[in-house]
């Protein structure tokens, strides 16, 4: 499995094996991840598992579909680099992935 790390907004970071094919939303729930709350369960419908991924695995990364890009149009503090941890299957070639988490999203 592959080892994801997962970033506060405040630096504190959390490891943590991440099952193939699961998202990333899906192994920090099921993992107690502060940050990425996924109120809508991965459906793409509510946009609080919004992370920000290092920029060293931006281009990795398949483009946003057209749901994604919509849902993150309402997102608070969006980036470049934003994407929805639920919209990120992950793979065996993502170990040592790195999503932060905006500060939002600690204090909701």
């Amino acid at each position: 499995m592959p080892l994801i790390r997962y970033i506060e907004h405040d630096g504190t970071e959390h490891e943590q094996e991440v099952a193939l094919g699961t998202s990333l939303m899906e192994g920090a729930s099921r993992n107690g991840i502060p940050g990425i709350l996924g109120d809508c369960g991965g459906s793409c419908a509510c946009g609080t598992c919004h992370i920000y991924v290092d920029e060293s695995w931006v281009d990795r990364l398949a483009p946003m579909d057209e749901g994604q890009e919509m849902m993150l149009e309402y997102a608070v503090d969006r980036r470049p680099t934003s994407r929805l941890a639920c919209q990120i299957t992950v793979t065996a070639d993502m170990d040592g992935f790195v999503a932060r988490t905006p500060v939002r999203q600690h204090t909701e």
